[in-house]
């Protein structure tokens, strides 16, 4: 796969996207955003790819929000649709049927923090800098940030970042839950690929059931999410990984998973 605005590369089952408009910071634009949509769906329907691994080239930022002087030129109908378009492109992330990680190299602001969000986890750069500004420029957060943050460390550390628009670094963003782990920045993608290949050595099926339970899960009450972990297990249980699996544990050696529900 070739882009404009994107670096794309696929080693070891683990694809790296590199968001690629350095002297714009990485902002998204609506080229950007139909490029990464195009690349999202090319990903998931690619059985070889087991992790996704997601981050902004140079050393300044991850993705440091929607282009504004782009952004500046649109009527409410124009807005309406652009955020309609970051909301359903990046909700792909989360709706991916493997892992997606992002390695946040820099400015992860706006549009940058809330593709962040939609990852399964992130890894931050120790320069890195996390924050939802929309409301200094009068507006929002458009591309699920006021769904997401709120969700992951609470309503009312959400709505302190959204209402003051202010940014916070690395080691706050470790304190508040946003970043599973802080790394120093030339240690980052090493770290980020490390976790990556861990997570690919392990079966297709399973880690899509994890995911897609804990997902799922997290909307429903208790009792509603252990039936959707039960029915997770099962489908678990009918594939070849889960045979391998076991079979390779009683005779003590590595399993080598296909990711293949039958045979």
């Amino acid at each position: 796969m070739a882009f404009q605005h994107m670096l794309f590369e696929v080693a070891n089952g683990i694809a790296t996207v590199t968001f690629n408009r350095p002297k714009a910071l990485n902002a998204l634009n609506a080229e950007l955003l139909a490029e990464f949509g195009q690349a999202l769906a090319e990903i998931d329907a690619d059985e070889a790819i087991r992790v996704l691994v997601l981050t902004g080239s140079g050393d300044k930022a991850f993705v440091a929000g929607a282009d504004i002087t782009e952004l500046a030129t649109f009527n409410a109908l124009q807005g309406k649709q652009f955020a309609r378009t970051g909301q359903t492109v990046i909700s792909r992330i989360q709706e991916l049927s493997i892992p997606a990680i992002a390695a946040v190299n820099g400015y992860a602001l706006g549009g940058g923090m809330e593709i962040a969000l939609a990852c399964d986890f992130i890894y931050a750069a120790e320069n890195a800098m996390f924050g939802l500004p929309e409301i200094t420029l009068g507006i929002i957060p458009g591309f699920g940030g006021t769904q997401r943050l709120p969700r992951l460390i609470g309503q009312n550390m959400a709505k302190e970042m959204i209402f003051t628009g202010k940014m916070i670094p690395a080691q706050e963003a470790l304190r508040l839950g946003i970043a599973n782990r802080v790394c120093p920045p030339d240690q980052l993608l090493p770290e980020v690929l490390k976790t990556a290949g861990q997570i690919a050595s392990r079966g297709k099926v399973a880690l899509r059931a994890a995911k897609q339970a804990v997902n799922r899960g997290l909307n429903v009450d208790l009792a509603s999410g252990c039936h959707i972990e039960n029915d997770a297990f099962a489908l678990c249980m009918a594939s070849a990984d889960a045979r391998e699996g076991t079979t390779a544990f009683l005779e003590k050696r590595k399993p080598v998973f296909k990711g293949s529900l039958n045979g």
